[in-house]
């Protein structure tokens, strides 16, 4: 028995690529402790970026080894001592969970996967209650990024002169963000009794989320020049308070996707058209990666559409409490669990959906 647990999870190390995994780290380590490997901060930022996400499968990845060995060593004393038979089931339990976990992220291979995360959120249809929603949603995606370690940077931010905001955009840093939050790219749908209206009468709501890759300047991106046009103009904060005295925020229109970023983070110019071509340059990149997925999904004709523009899932407050994903009939029953962050469950189900193995 021993000798097959082994055999089999061999095959997993060969499955996860382990000792490629191990290679590339131990190369990375060792440019990192070159001296001059900081001289370009943004190329070393993405390489210790690249490190962390080859660490997040090789630690689950050496924990399940251990425990691998352990069992194997329990079910040697069981055959000798049955009192050890009790502790087998709880080992084979917390080992098949720690396997499903290193098999999602097999699934979490496309090129832009283990790339940092550009997440905007844009209030649509629903009023006042729309720009409510969507500032109910940009908690939720912090919520989340926080719990899972990420470092987030607020670039841009429109508030509702009433309540809510009309759009904002993040930047969630860390192994993977992009590979766990593209899922989240579409129409989200608020069902609940209107906080806004004094008749108390049920509102559905709507608030469009899209998902960028974070790309770096050392990843090669065309883009023409005389395809952009730069508009420049004053920031402002909550409820139009603050206006800078300056024209410093900037809002980028790329004319062939008709796609269009701005960034008025700092009081720097220049340093909001820097973050808004990389806001641009990620926006394009998601473009040719939403290309090469719409090609694989073709191949499933059952599947919905899917994108910025469908309704992915609803969120009810009225009649009952619940939250549903319109692709992968995923479901939780615990609304504000879900408003605080708790949204692993969906973005798992969409891996495993979008692999045809939900």
């Amino acid at each position: 028995m021993p000798r097959l647990f082994k055999t089999g999870f061999s095959n997993y190390e060969t499955l996860f690529d382990y000792a490629g995994k191990q290679a590339q780290a131990e190369e990375i380590e060792q440019r990192m402790a070159a001296p001059d490997f900081w001289n370009h901060q943004e190329a070393a930022q993405e390489t210790v970026g690249r490190l962390k996400g080859l660490k997040s499968v090789l630690k689950p990845m050496d924990e399940a080894i251990r425990r691998v060995e352990d069992l194997a060593a329990m079910l040697e004393m069981a055959e000798e001592d049955p009192a050890f038979d009790a502790e087998v089931p709880g080992e084979i339990e917390q080992l098949e969970r720690l396997v499903a976990a290193l098999e999602l992220q097999t699934l979490l291979s496309g090129p832009m996967d283990d790339h940092s995360a550009i997440l905007s959120i844009h209030a649509r249809d629903g009023g006042t209650d729309a720009n409510d929603w969507a500032d109910m949603l940009l908690r939720m995606y912090l919520s989340w990024a926080e719990g899972q370690g990420y470092d987030v940077e607020l670039l841009d931010r429109q508030d509702n002169e009433e309540a809510g905001i009309n759009s904002a955009t993040i930047a969630v840093r860390g192994p993977l963000a992009y590979g766990f939050l593209k899922g989240e790219q579409g129409i989200h749908r608020l069902v609940r009794i209107s906080p806004f209206n004094s008749e108390g009468k049920r509102q559905t709501s709507f608030a469009a989320v899209d998902v960028s890759p974070e790309v770096a300047d050392t990843i090669e991106i065309d883009i023409c020049d005389d395809d952009v046009r730069e508009d420049i103009f004053r920031a402002s904060g909550a409820g139009g308070q603050h206006v800078n005295k300056t024209s410093s925020a900037i809002r980028l229109t790329h004319f062939p996707t008709n796609t269009v970023v701005q960034c008025q983070s700092e009081r720097s110019q220049h340093k909001n058209r820097a973050t808004a071509w990389k806001m641009l340059r990620s926006r394009l990149a998601a473009l040719e990666e939403a290309k090469r997925e719409a090609e694989v999904a073709a191949k499933y004709s059952n599947m919905p559409k899917v994108g910025f523009g469908s309704q992915i899932r609803s969120y009810f407050l009225h009649p009952d409490q619940r939250v549903k994903d319109s692709r992968t009939g995923h479901m939780a029953t615990s609304f504000h669990s879900v408003l605080d962050g708790n949204i692993q469950g969906f973005l798992d189900a969409y891996l495993r959906w979008r692999s045809g193995n939900y």
